[in-house]
């Protein structure tokens, strides 16, 4: 480069002019761009990328923004949204914002509610007089028809709760019907109406047993049953346990029964389930069906054609016995029914389904009915108080036919019922009975289904009741 210089120092001026001319006129010619090139700065490639080495316009995102107003019209939707973003005070301008203001709801109502309850000789009217209301409201609810029927008759010990408002008129009124039942009057802008609520009512099942020490009665209540329970109890094995007489000692029972809730607070005891009694070694079984009556485990009903006694009685005063001495004559004549004790008008029962033969009174049998079941068997009761009956009637199982007493040729009141067979006397309390009919073909399926199950239950319940003691 130096040998360069000294030989250009070396020409003469003119020629050194001359060749810085020439130098200038060749750099003017390289750089002046050509029309494909001028073009390719505005055009980017087919594919859309750019090229290295080659100019472009800067685009309009990396230049000096703009105001909005110069743009505003030429841009997108997407364009506008994102320039708002960019530059948000330039978004306040081109955007209205609308305030609203929320009122609050102005506070319920305060109510002043209060209990009252009917006191004797209340009436609606005293009750809603004592509560500060007036006749106008009692006319008003009255016309409900509802409150009608129920609130004109409430009895003492009733309550009623009563909501009045600030200004102390009546704003709803609500009455106990029963524990799940609920009569609600509300008085509205549109007038008074009225309606009922009812609890969702909830059955729990529970386990109880006892073992008999005592007597039954004792049993039932240490096991924690209520006297209608233990009566049930007594009723559904009835049929094959004579309760007075062939109950012993160690004999036991055990049971799954309902307890009804409603809310969680306890309403009642409901029905029994599944219950199992063992008696001088005799086991005995009952399920409840869905119709409502009671078989055993195996599907045959618990109702006999036959109870065992027509009478709720204290004891036995002479047993069937055919060489018995009579107690008025002194002689010997055969006793050919039983004698059971009881109080005068307790009430006597037809043992089963039958015809009234006979309903009459002599000075020995003093008043008595004869019932004729079928062409087998026939039922006799004497020494009653009252008869109940006619002769020709139809009598069902169960029916009341008369009352104890001491009518005829006794020594005191007492029931004497005897029981024939094909005309021949048998002792009631150990004549076998008729079986009872099993439960229909079309249920036996489920039924057993339904027994496999409450049995299982049962069993359960005892084991854990032994593993506890």
């Amino acid at each position: 480069m130096g040998k360069v210089i000294t030989l250009f120092k070396l020409l003469p001026k003119l020629h050194q002019m001359l060749l810085c001319g020439l130098v200038f006129v060749t750099l003017i010619i390289i750089f002046m761009p050509s029309e494909e090139v001028q073009a390719s700065k505005q055009t980017p490639s087919a594919n859309g990328e750019y090229e290295v080495n080659t100019r472009y316009d800067v685009p309009l995102a990396f230049r000096e923004p703009t105001p909005p107003s110069a743009t505003l019209s030429e841009s997108t939707p997407e364009q506008r949204n994102r320039k708002q973003q960019l530059a948000p005070s330039a978004a306040k301008d081109s955007v209205t914002v609308t305030e609203t203001t929320v009122k609050p709801e102005p506070p319920a109502p305060k109510l002043n509610e209060k209990r009252f309850q009917v006191k004797s000789g209340d009436t609606l009217a005293a009750l809603f007089e004592r509560a500060g209301l007036t006749a106008k409201d009692v006319y008003d609810v009255t016309q409900l028809p509802k409150a009608k029927k129920n609130l004109l008759k409430i009895m003492p010990g009733d309550n009623l709760v009563i909501a009045k408002s600030e200004d102390g008129k009546l704003v709803q009124l609500r009455y106990h019907l029963d524990k799940i039942t609920t009569l609600i009057v509300d008085n509205g802008p549109e007038g008074y109406k009225e309606s009922i609520v009812k609890k969702t009512v909830e059955a729990r099942s529970k386990f109880a047993s006892a073992t008999i020490e005592n007597n039954f009665w004792n049993a039932g209540v240490n096991a924690g049953l209520t006297p209608n329970q233990i009566m049930q109890l007594a009723t559904i094995f009835g049929w094959d346990i004579d309760f007075a007489l062939d109950l012993r000692k160690g004999d036991e029972f055990s049971m799954i029964f309902e307890e009804e809730f409603a809310d969680g607070e306890f309403l009642k005891n409901g029905n029994i389930l599944a219950a199992e009694f063992i008696n001088q070694g005799d086991r005995y079984t009952a399920v409840r069906y869905k119709d409502g009556s009671y078989y055993s485990e195996d599907g045959r009903s618990m109702r006999k054609a036959f109870l065992r006694s027509p009478v709720d009685f204290k004891y036995v005063s002479s047993s069937f016995n055919p060489r018995r001495l009579h107690p008025v004559t002194g002689q010997v004549k055969a006793h050919r029914g039983v004698d059971y004790v009881a109080a005068v008008g307790t009430p006597i029962k037809a043992a089963g389904n039958g015809r009234v033969i006979k309903s009459s009174y002599n000075q020995y049998n003093g008043n008595y009915v004869f019932i004729k079941h079928n062409d087998t068997y026939t039922t006799k009761y004497l020494h009653l108080t009252k008869r109940k009956v006619k002769t020709g009637q139809s009598v069902k199982q169960g029916q009341i036919i008369g009352t104890l007493g001491s009518t005829g040729r006794v020594t005191g009141p007492h029931l004497h019922y005897e029981f024939i067979v094909n005309g021949v006397h048998r002792n009631p309390r150990t004549v076998k009975l008729p079986k009872s009919d099993p439960i229909a073909k079309k249920e036996k399926a489920q039924f057993a289904q339904l027994s496999k199950t409450m049995m299982a239950e049962l069993a359960q319940h005892k084991q854990v009741a032994i593993a506890a003691h």
